[in-house]
């Protein structure tokens, strides 16, 4: 079965388009000039702004044309993150979709059903004559996933719309009505090298296969950091011999737990047996440990490396191990507002070199902004204190919840009345443009919504077909209902 065989078939199909256009976020000139294509193909009105948001719009079924304006939003842009054995090029190759039973996954990449699927799905409406509903925009934003760079450049005039669906939510049964906000923080590490110490042995260290996954929706999960495992290991390793650096890479994305890190290390020649014998325990440690919230088949191995010809300075090495292990990762505070939501969290995102250089980034994300820019001052302090240069980007506010939302009265209510059970009304840890939106527009009445899809931001990313069949029926329910 191919996707293009599933119901409802206008999403499936719309979806199956997007996915044969390369789409990695900062890299959306293909998508925008397949977007306003394809609404000229189907006698669409488009108009685009100047950061490349696409805004597509569609006349009230004849008799409801006082209806309010209703803005269907999703954003253009996907993480691109792929195992190690794929070849997958981002930049030019369409993802190979896979029917799973009641799943649609990817051929080891990351699917893109985030956000695909909400893309999809303001096409589906734009395309289905059968529905009853006031004025449509579909507004499909740019670059949301690192910075929300399409929220922050909305031109003014190009929705005018005073309720807005935002399809970038990935549970059924829940409706969002807040969300977090965040920040990144870039520290720069300038490093001096040294002639590698020729009576050393060195050694890969290299942890692998771990689930990664959405650094705040699985930031809760207990899942593990590789680069903060990483640093632990050469750490822990250095309070009994003498450890040198050769070289240090992990992750790659802000906002994906990093699965995969590696190191090339070196020790003296007489620490070998001290070192195999302390990585074997180290690898039952980091298993145990993570035997409930991990992939069990995660590998943690140390195998023989060429003598490499320069090393990093002994100081500056072992002053970045300890910070990088040191730094806050993982959930830092829960939320007195809202029972069980987690407020502040941290993601020790990517270690990577860069000629003389380190880039560590890390994402902060709280529902409270002093919460949020507090960990990023802190973080700031900690890697300033081994020589970093560090700034902060893409800064985004959250979504104050509005538990007296009118089009949430009218999603509840739909939602009961077709599947028989009462949605969970939540407020998200992760990051939604809907607080940007709100700035601009402090009038708009807005929720957020979607199918399952899990996974996401990982190549395991998959989205579940009963769900958008679902979520459909929710969708038009809703706009039948305001119009």
């Amino acid at each position: 079965m191919k996707v293009t065989d599933l119901k409802p078939a206008l999403i499936w199909q719309c979806f199956d388009e997007i996915t044969k256009v390369p789409r990695p976020t900062h890299h959306l000139d293909k998508m925008k000039e397949f977007l306003v294509d394809w609404a000229n193909r189907h006698n669409i009105p488009v108009k685009t702004d100047a950061v490349g948001n696409v805004v597509m719009t569609k006349p009230a079924t004849p008799g409801h044309e006082n209806a309010p304006t209703i803005i269907l939003q999703g954003h253009q842009d996907m993480v691109a993150e792929k195992r190690n054995d794929s070849n997958h090029d981002f930049f030019n190759d369409p993802i190979e979709t896979i029917v799973d039973g009641d799943w649609v996954k990817a051929n080891g990449t990351t699917l893109g059903a985030d956000n695909g699927i909400g893309c999809a799905t303001g096409m589906a409406v734009l395309l289905d004559d059968t529905l009853v509903h006031g004025p449509i925009e579909v507004l499909m934003t740019v670059d949301e996933e690192q910075g929300l760079i399409g929220a922050n450049g909305l031109e003014p005039g190009m929705i005018s719309g005073s309720i807005l669906l935002n399809l970038d939510s990935e549970e059924h049964g829940q409706l969002v009505i807040g969300c977090a906000g965040g920040k990144v923080t870039v520290c720069t590490y300038k490093y001096a090298t040294e002639a590698a110490p020729a009576d050393y042995k060195y050694f890969d260290v290299h942890i692998n296969h771990m689930m990664g996954g959405h650094s705040g929706m699985e930031i809760g999960l207990g899942r593990g950091n590789a680069n903060q495992q990483l640093a632990r290991f050469i750490w822990e390793m250095s309070q009994s011999c003498d450890v040198v650096v050769s070289r240090i890479d992990g992750g790659n994305l802000a906002n994906a737990i990093p699965r995969e890190a590696i190191a090339t290390i070196g020790i003296p020649a007489d620490k070998e047996a001290e070192l195999m014998a302390y990585a074997a325990e180290f690898n039952k440690t980091i298993h145990s440990e993570f035997a409930l919230a991990e992939n069990p088949d995660f590998t943690f191995d140390v195998t023989a490396a060429a003598t490499p010809a320069t090393i990093i300075d002994k100081k500056q090495s072992s002053a970045l191990i300890a910070t990088i292990f040191a730094t806050p990762n993982g959930v830092q505070g829960m939320s007195n507002a809202v029972p069980g939501l987690i407020e502040t969290s941290c993601n020790l995102a990517s270690v990577k070199m860069q000629d003389d250089k380190i880039v560590i980034t890390v994402h902060q994300r709280s529902s409270v902004d002093s919460r949020r820019d507090e960990i990023a001052d802190r973080i700031k302090a900690l890697y300033q204190m081994i020589g970093c240069e560090v700034i902060f980007e893409d800064a985004y506010v959250g979504w104050a919840p509005n538990p007296e939302s009118k089009v949430l009265k009218v999603a509840e209510s739909s939602f009961f009345d077709l599947f028989g059970e009462k949605p969970r009304v939540e407020a998200l840890h992760a990051g939604l443009e809907c607080g940007l939106f709100l700035e601009k527009m402090p009038n708009l009445d807005m929720i957020s919504f979607g199918p399952t899809l899990k996974d996401i931001h990982s190549p395991s990313e998959k989205a579940n077909i009963p769900s958008v069949a679902k979520y459909w029926e929710l969708l038009t329910e809703i706009l039948k209902r305001l119009a």
